[in-house]
C-alpha cells in the first residue's frame, strides 16, 4: 500500500492498518515543496511507525538514530544516558538505534517495564501529533516482520481520539504558537521573570541558561504538547516568557555520518538478503582501497530507514528477496524525492529479458548478473559513482 496523503489521510490508512489487523512498517514522508495544513508550519521530514497486528509498536522520525529523543524522555527518569555504556555493535544491527538502545535500558534494569511502556507510549504520541496533522505527503505500507525485540502494543484507535484532541486543543493557541519545535526563554528582566512560578523557573534554568523547545518540556515533563503550550502562554502574554519565531532547519545532517560526506568517499549500500554475497561485495569495493564506504543489509523491511539515513552514491539491490522483492523497493527509493535520483543496479542470478524489463521499468538504473566478477562490479560502479 502506498501513495499520496492527497488521496487517503493519515488517520484513515492508520484505521485501514488496524482493521487488517497488519505488521509492518508505514513510512511517511514529506519535503520542503510539500505543504502541512494549518497546524504544524512548515514541518518536513518523514516518520517511521510499526505495527504488530494493527497495534502500533514504536515510532520515530529522521532524528532517531541520533538518541536525543531519548535523552530528553530519560531525564524525566533522572537516567543520563551514555554512549560508551551501550553495545554500539548490536544497535547498528538494529538500524534503529533509539530503539535497541531502548531495549538495552530495560534488559539491564536501568528502566521497568512500567517506565518503558510510558516512554515509547510518549514516543508514539509525539509523532502521531506530527503526522495527523499532515496534509500533503507520500506513504509506504511495507507488511513484513514484526519489530524485535517486541517491548509494548498500543490500540490504534484510542490513540487517535486522545491526539484528535490534542490537535484540537493545539489548534486554540495557532496564531501565538505555530510550532513544537518554537524554542522558549526566561525573559532577562527580573521583573518579568518573577512571574514564573518559582518551581517552573527552577525546572527551566536545570535544563537551560538560553532557549528550549517547547517539544523538549513536553519530554522532559511528560506532559502532552497542548497542556505545555497552554501551560506558559498567559506567560507568554505577560512577557515574563519569550518565545522566538519559528523556524525549521535545513539539510540538517546526522553527524554521525558526517565522515561520510567527503566526496572523495564513495557510499554504497547492498541491500541482499544473501550474506555470503553482501560480503562478497563489500570485499571487492573495499579491496586496495578504492575510496568505496560499503554498508550491508539483509532485511529489505529496514531498507528504507537506513537508507534515508545514510543517502548513498550507489544502491546494489538483489531482486529476489523475502517480503520485498527488488522491484518493490527500487519503486518504493523512485518514490522518495530524497532517493529518487540515486543510481539502483539491480542484482539477480538470472540472465533474461524480462527481468531487465521489469527492473528498468521499476526505475533501476543497470542490471548485473550473478556470479559476476571484481572488475564487472567495479566498472559499473565507477561507471554510476563519477562526479
Amino acid at each position: 500500500m502506498q501513495g499520496t496523503l492527497n488521496e487517503i489521510d493519515p488517520r484513515s490508512i492508520l484505521r485501514l492498518i488496524e482493521l487488517g489487523q497488519r505488521t509492518g512498517e508505514l513510512f511517511i514522508e514529506v519535503y520542503p515543496h510539500q505543504g502541512r495544513g494549518q497546524v504544524l508550519l512548515g514541518k518536513t521530514g518523514y516518520w517511521f511507525l510499526f505495527f504488530v497486528d494493527g497495534k502500533l509498536v514504536y515510532a520515530a522520525d529522521q532524528n532517531c538514530v541520533k538518541l536525543s529523543r531519548l535523552q530528553d524522555y530519560l531525564r524525566h527518569h533522572d537516567i543520563a544516558l551514555s554512549l560508551g555504556e551501550m553495545e554500539l555493535d548490536s544497535l547498528a544491527l538494529n538500524h534503529i538505534p533509539e530503539y535497541a538502545c531502548l531495549w538495552q535500558l530495560l534488559s539491564k534494569n536501568i528502566l521497568t517495564p512500567a517506565q518503558a511502556h510510558r516512554l515509547v507510549l510518549g514516543m508514539v504520541q509525539e509523532v502521531l501529533f506530527d503526522v495527523l496533522s499532515l496534509r500533503q505527503g507520500n506513504f509506504v505500507f511495507a507488511l513484513g516482520s514484526a519489530l524485535e525485540p517486541a517491548l509494548t502494543s498500543f490500540a490504534i484507535t484510542p490513540l487517535l481520539g486522545q491526539m484528535g484532541q490534542q490537535i484540537q486543543a493545539w489548534k486554540q493557541l495557532y496564531l501565538h504558537i505555530q510550532s513544537p519545535d518554537q524554542q522558549v526563554a526566561i525573559a532577562k528582566d527580573p521583573a518579568l521573570a518573577s512571574k514564573i512560578p518559582a518551581k517552573f523557573a527552577q525546572h527551566f534554568r536545570s535544563w537551560t541558561d538560553g532557549a528550549i523547545s517547547l517539544r523538549q518540556i513536553s519530554r522532559y515533563l511528560q506532559k502532552s504538547l497542548p497542556a505545555i503550550a497552554h501551560g506558559i502562554y498567559p506567560y507568554i502574554e505577560s512577557g515574563a516568557i519569550n518565545i522566538l519565531p519559528s523556524h525549521e532547519p535545513h539539510n540538517s545532517k546526522d553527524p554521525s555520518w558526517e565522515t561520510l560526506t567527503d566526496h572523495t568517499i564513495h557510499k554504497i549500500v547492498c541491500l541482499d538478503d544473501d550474506y555470503a554475497i553482501g560480503k562478497q561485495i563489500e570485499l571487492f569495493l573495499t579491496n586496495q582501497n578504492r575510496g568505496c564506504e560499503v554498508v550491508v543489509l539483509q532485511d529489505p523491511l529496514q531498507a528504507m530507514t537506513t537508507l534515508l539515513t545514510l543517502q548513498p552514491d550507489l544502491i546494489l539491490c538483489d531482486i529476489t528477496m523475502p517480503h520485498l522483492d527488488g522491484y518493490e523497493i527500487c519503486r518504493m527509493i523512485r518514490h522518495s524525492p530524497r532517493l529518487h535520483s540515486i543510481p539502483i543496479i539491480m542484482l539477480t542470478g538470472k540472465d533474461a529479458y524480462l527481468d531487465r524489463l521489469l527492473a528498468r521499468m521499476a526505475g533501476a538504473t543497470d542490471y548485473l548478473t550473478k556470479p559476476f566478477t571484481e572488475q564487472e562490479l567495479i566498472s559499473l560502479v565507477e561507471l554510476y559513482c563519477k562526479k
